[in-house]
């Protein structure tokens, strides 16, 4: 990125969690002016502990992206800004739509708008989501695949890009949006089971529980260690990309439920077994998916570093870690 993050000004909402956590770490090894916004919701994933690294960095504030009062202010002045808060369960989704759609599509427009008004000179990367294609007609799928999402959340992430899409071409706010799959590493929240597979198997293998696979495990995934989303994200931040376009992530391996758990069982000890389908679960099941990201790589190059068994192995080393104080703290991870 050839230095461009030296001295910009970089808001982060979503900033003390998985993703964004990883992001504001990199961002200030590149020397960049890093603000980070965070709700503190318990089960989004939120903690103070994610950036231990660089917290007298970086600059806190302890706001709600749904604050319509709190955001002129915050995106004064910012030159990029990386819309990562969100509700990432498509379970809770259908279970609290009304909270899905003020978290994860209102609260985007609040944030253009703002831009609009007090900074419309910013660039705007957002987090979108594999969801709003919905259940694949043909693999892999790329950006012209239709987009019929089978929850609420893919319909309000959807909806959001559009809006991206809108501001860009209408107010010409720079602002691209990128569709993540299977994100998975370090800080990622495990004591949220209701996130994804993902997150519930690490959790699992590391309790010493069976872990339980719907349908015959046969689905297909791509995976993205975190290293990698962190630069596609700094990439579409520092790009002159297509103002208003979308892009999926992926990786040119993809894995079965099944093959993920063996690869995860070289790292960390587990047992699992194959159970029916919940039927509020197997209605919204997408089954097999992984994406074609061409688009992306002709505009910046960008490629998956990390395989699945070196990512998992980063991924058992950092919960190991993190477990030794826990433990002599008498506390579960």
């Amino acid at each position: 990125m050839n230095g461009f993050y030296q001295g910009r000004r970089v808001l982060i909402t979503g900033g003390l969690g998985f993703i964004g956590s990883n992001l504001a770490i990199a961002l200030v090894e590149q020397g960049a002016r890093v603000t980070l916004l965070d709700s503190m919701i318990a089960e989004y994933g939120a903690s103070i502990d994610n950036i231990a690294p660089i917290q007298h960095q970086v600059v806190i504030n302890y706001s709600d992206i749904r604050d319509v009062h709190s955001l002129p202010y915050l995106v004064r002045d910012q030159e990029v800004i990386f819309s990562l808060a969100g509700q990432v369960s498509h379970i809770d989704s259908m279970l609290q739509p009304l909270t899905d759609l003020d978290i994860n599509c209102r609260s985007q427009l609040s944030l253009l708008e703002c831009c609009r008004q007090f900074n419309p000179h910013a660039r705007l990367v957002f987090a979108s989501t594999r969801q709003i294609y919905g259940k694949p007609d043909t693999l892999p799928v790329s950006e012209d695949h239709p987009c019929e999402p089978t929850d609420v959340n893919g319909i309000n992430k959807m909806a959001s890009e559009m809006y991206y899409r809108l501001y860009a071409s209408v107010h010409g706010l720079a602002t691209v949006s990128l569709r993540l799959t299977n994100t998975f590493g370090p800080r990622m929240d495990l004591r949220n089971l209701k996130k994804g597979f993902v997150g519930v198997f690490i959790n699992q293998a590391l309790a010493g529980k069976v872990i339980r696979v719907y349908g015959d495990g046969a689905q297909r995934r791509d995976f993205n260690y975190i290293s990698d989303v962190v630069q596609a994200l700094m990439l579409a931040g520092s790009s002159v990309l297509t103002p208003g376009q979308s892009f999926n992530l992926g990786h040119d391996q993809h894995h079965s439920l099944l093959e993920f758990l063996e690869t995860l069982n070289r790292h960390i000890p587990l047992r699992y077994e194959c159970i029916p389908f919940p039927a509020e679960l197997q209605a919204i099941d997408i089954g097999s998916y992984y994406a074609n990201y061409d688009k992306f790589f002709r505009l910046t190059g960008w490629r998956p570093q990390v395989d699945l068994d070196n990512g998992l192995r980063l991924t058992a080393q950092y919960y190991a870690a993190a477990q030794q104080p826990a433990r002599r703290r008498g506390q579960a991870l």
